[in-house]
């Protein structure tokens, strides 16, 4: 079998940015969750200082920025001690997520699918195959915008999957999952689930959640730098649970070269000991989301408040737009304001874009002041 990649819709991307950068101050961007505020000062001294350069890294991560992960997740989620050897780095989540089904599939060559959020960002499925498994979407929760609907996932299914991915709070909705029941149904199964909390930081319903406070047995917790602290570029995530499955995936990782570089590791501990700063980035994010979701409202596209992260999970007004793409079309004209068409999350998305609130404010009302010069009748 051939392995073709997936479509992708790069010209018609293109072409819903040139719509946008035809404004006087340019383009707003909001299609992608790069952040754009500073890390802290502490974090990028510890790049430059480290003198860790010179040698190699350990692949599990080094024993400070284990011992940080550890003690961050004690601290934030109110758990119980995290054995430091039940804790992992990775190379930014994005590539743990692309590389578990490749690992687990030498650990249960037996099976051969991958279960994950129906709507999603595409690595999940992606991961699938790569490994050369099945991806099999998972519905949302029955009324709600995130979640799994765990009674929708076959037997059949059940019976050969190799692991179940949630996301909570998820991207692109926003949405908060039931932790408790995707573990119970894990463990009731035999399947590992693997929980992206990367902006579990940015919960807004609530404190933050983790599986973990579910238990460890057959569950693992991933975690990232790139949105808490502002540190996409640097690429430092880690993954902490089943004190089993983590040895594994620390083992076959370790053979593949799979390394966070040193100061890397050294910045990542130093940010996972500073909360303060992540309180001043909540309040950024809460700001924006508040603002934009009352220009949206103001220009005919009400919105709910995301339960957690960053991204508002806009419903396309049917009496005005036929698809997501239109509506996007129509904002980067009238607001100069580039966001996702929710297809590109899977076509249980395709009636919803997605807008990251990563501009400063200052650029989020140019948005504010195109918009409102708009009749929408």
């Amino acid at each position: 079998m051939t392995f073709r990649l997936p479509p992708y819709p790069y010209d018609r991307l293109q072409g819903l940015a040139k719509l946008a950068e035809a404004h006087e101050s340019g383009m707003v961007d909001c299609s992608i969750g790069t952040p754009c505020d500073p890390p802290p000062r502490a974090v990028v001294d510890a790049l430059a200082s480290s003198g860790t350069e010179r040698g190699y890294p350990a692949s599990a991560g080094s024993p400070q920025l284990r011992e940080a992960a550890a003690e961050w997740l004690t601290r934030r989620f109110g758990l119980a001690e995290v054995p430091v050897s039940s804790v992992a780095a990775c190379v930014g989540t994005k590539e743990l997520v692309a590389s578990v089904p490749h690992v687990l599939r030498l650990r249960e060559p037996g099976r051969d699918t991958v279960l994950y959020p129906a709507v999603s960002y595409p690595t999940y499925a992606m991961g699938a195959e790569l490994a050369g498994c099945r991806a099999v979407p998972v519905p949302s929760a029955p009324g709600r915008s995130g979640g799994l609907d765990l009674d929708a996932v076959e037997p059949a299914d059940a019976a050969r999957a190799l692991v179940l991915w949630s996301n909570s709070p998820s991207n692109p909705t926003g949405a908060l999952g039931d932790l408790g029941a995707e573990a119970a149904w894990g463990r009731a199964h035999g399947v590992p689930v693997f929980s992206d909390e990367c902006y579990a930081e940015f919960t807004w319903d609530g404190p933050p959640r983790s599986v973990l406070q579910h238990g460890r047995d057959g569950v693992v917790a991933v975690h990232s730098l790139s949105k808490r602290s502002n540190l996409a570029g640097v690429r430092v995530g880690f993954y902490a649970g089943d004190a089993e499955l983590v040895e594994f995936l620390r083992a076959v990782r370790q053979h593949a070269g799979l390394m966070v570089p040193g100061p890397a590791q050294a910045a990542g501990a130093v940010a996972l000991a500073d909360d303060e700063h992540v309180e001043v980035q909540r309040a950024r994010y809460r700001e924006r989301l508040v603002y934009l979701g009352g220009v949206l409202g103001g220009y005919g596209c009400p919105v709910m408040p995301p339960e957690g992260g960053f991204y508002l999970w806009v419903p396309v007004p049917a009496d005005r737009w036929p698809d997501a793409w239109s509506m996007a079309e129509a904002l980067a004209t009238d607001g100069g304001i580039l966001v996702s068409p929710g297809d590109l999350y899977g076509d249980g998305g395709a009636g919803h874009v997605r807008v990251a609130l990563v501009q400063p404010m200052e650029r989020l009302a140019l948005v504010g002041e195109r918009l409102a010069r708009v009749s929408h009748g």
